[in-house]
């Protein structure tokens, strides 16, 4: 299940139902509207394997990695968010949520970086073309 913030627009989320990719959105699907940042962990935990995407920086953190979840923070102009997160969920290591879970993933236009759990260093991916 990919589980979309509510800073993520509207024509993004009609992006993603325009190429038959299955999501949700906090405060309109899931959750509730306004919910802190602090309460989307323990929701996401509720979820049946989450890939929760989000422009908020604060998710980039190797402290949230957990096996209960994927979170990906999308370091993208507010209108590229449909595109990037595609290409991510079409990345040889990101396709399905077997190589997604438990990972804290930054997706730039320069490339992917990734806290997968119990490494030690960041690991970096390039986009490939």
């Amino acid at each position: 299940m990919i589980v979309l913030d509510e800073n993520i627009v509207e024509s993004q989320r009609a992006q993603h139902h325009s190429w038959r990719i299955h999501i949700c959105q906090i405060g309109q699907d899931v959750g509730r509207e306004g919910m802190d940042d602090d309460e989307i962990i323990p929701l996401l935990r509720t979820l049946r394997r989450p890939t929760f995407a989000s422009r908020d920086r604060d998710f980039f953190e190797k402290a949230l990695c957990s096996d209960r979840y994927c979170l990906v923070c999308l370091d993208v102009r507010p209108l590229e968010v449909a595109d990037y997160m595609r290409r991510l969920l079409r990345h040889p290591e990101f396709k399905t949520w077997a190589q997604r879970k438990g990972r804290v993933v930054r997706v730039s236009p320069t490339g992917i970086l990734s806290w997968c759990p119990g490494a030690r260093r960041l690991r970096r991916f390039r986009w490939l073309e």
